[in-house]
């Protein structure tokens, strides 16, 4: 098996929901074996495991220690590698399951947040060369200095697919869901979206950190340092699928691509003299209160108060807006806004914020602000108006 093609496969929790599903992926990872291949699956925890295990935390703690968080989350995928390695040795094909630390996947110290600094396979590539199919907890690793285990922060367990395919060279790394590839906007939203078949890295890069579930951002800007081959695809459709390139030729500048949505987004504002103190004192309120940070979107300083718009996971959202009750020089600004966004090939036409702003007017919505990058127009919207906002600007594609 040594000089055997490696192909990695990250199989999401909806694809793993129960355990007649555990099956189905396994025979599909038999087969893919069968056929010459040495196979490396990333699994995530099943179903909504993760969610019920935040939810049980929460509930035994109203902040609960972030190590003890990542010792409880990381159970989670250890029940699907165990139960998949299981499924593949009962189809006669040999299999192992590693952890995160197992495996040699390194982080920083961060816990729920982490960041992968090296990939060391070496447990990986012995087995693959025995003939196994290696099965790998995604989500997770581990400090090489302190010996934690660490959490990568939800969409992990993409990261750990790329992270690991990047290490062992491998042929091309596939994200399997349950949906077709990607979409011009989440097909629960917008029944009539389209599958997108080829994509850039800069414009699925855009789309997943404004909103769009397929994958987390993070995993896809690796996967483009790394130069990994990497492929969306439809759980059990090979011709479903969204092939992901460099370029793709014949781009028109401007074209509207995608809409996304981030369903909340929250306003901090900081007592401070400039914005430098503003987000030291963010900072020092973060790590007093055990917090990682949130994905940070826009920021501005005016008359002694620093304003900072940010969105993360609800139950980070709802610890982080509980600690503020007892602060001084930092609270929540507003209500709860959203944001719906219009991701484009080849950048964004300089009229586009005029048109984007003009429909949403159309239908009764006003957008609060929008926030330009290379290949976006992000609306800052009212919640209760994110789904219509979607559908509304769907129309421009």
């Amino acid at each position: 098996m040594h000089n055997h093609p490696i192909i990695v496969q990250k199989y999401g929790g909806a694809c793993l929901e129960t355990p007649a599903k555990i099956r189905a992926v396994a025979g599909n990872l038999a087969d893919l074996h069968r056929r010459g291949h040495r196979v490396v699956a990333i699994v995530s925890a099943m179903g909504k495991t993760t969610d019920e295990l935040v939810k049980m935390a929460y509930q035994v703690s109203p902040n609960p220690n972030r190590r003890e968080l990542d010792m409880l989350l990381t159970t989670g995928e250890r029940i699907s590698m165990s139960l998949m390695s299981m499924a593949l040795s009962d189809f006669g094909v040999p299999a192992i399951s590693f952890t995160g630390s197992q495996a040699g996947v390194m982080t920083d110290e961060s816990h729920s947040s982490a960041r992968i600094l090296d990939v060391r396979p070496i447990r990986v590539r012995e087995e693959l060369d025995r003939g196994r199919i290696v099965v790998l907890a995604g989500f997770q690793g581990v400090n090489p200095v302190t010996k934690e285990i660490t959490t990568l922060g939800r969409g992990g367990s993409d990261t750990t697919a790329v992270a690991m395919a990047a290490a062992l060279k491998a042929e091309r790394c596939e994200i399997i869901k349950e949906v077709d590839g990607v979409c011009s906007a989440d097909p629960r939203i917008v029944a009539n979206s389209k599958p997108l078949r080829q994509l850039d890295f800069a414009s699925l890069s855009e789309m997943c950190f404004w909103g769009a579930k397929v994958l987390h951002f993070r995993s896809v800007e690796l996967a483009q340092s790394q130069n990994v081959p990497l492929v969306l695809k439809q759980l059990g459709s090979a011709e479903h699928s969204t092939q992901v390139m460099r370029e793709v030729i014949g781009m028109e500048s401007g074209r509207v691509l995608a809409v996304n949505s981030m369903a909340r987004i929250e306003h901090v504002e900081i007592d401070s003299t400039d914005l430098n103190q503003g987000f030291e004192k963010f900072a020092q309120h973060l790590k007093q209160n055990g917090l990682s940070w949130p994905q940070l979107l826009a920021s501005a300083f005016t008359a002694g108060k620093t304003r900072i718009m940010m969105t993360s996971d609800s139950e980070s959202l709802d610890t982080l807006l509980r600690t503020l009750e007892g602060s001084k020089d930092l609270r929540q600004q507003r209500e709860t806004l959203s944001s719906v966004s219009l991701t484009c090939f080849g950048g964004v036409s300089s009229d586009l914020p005029f048109k984007a702003i003009q429909i949403l007017k159309y239908h009764g919505i006003v957008a609060d602000k929008f926030v330009l990058s290379p290949h976006s127009v992000n609306l800052i919207i009212p919640a209760e108006r994110r789904e219509a906002a979607v559908k509304a600007l769907h129309s421009l594609i």
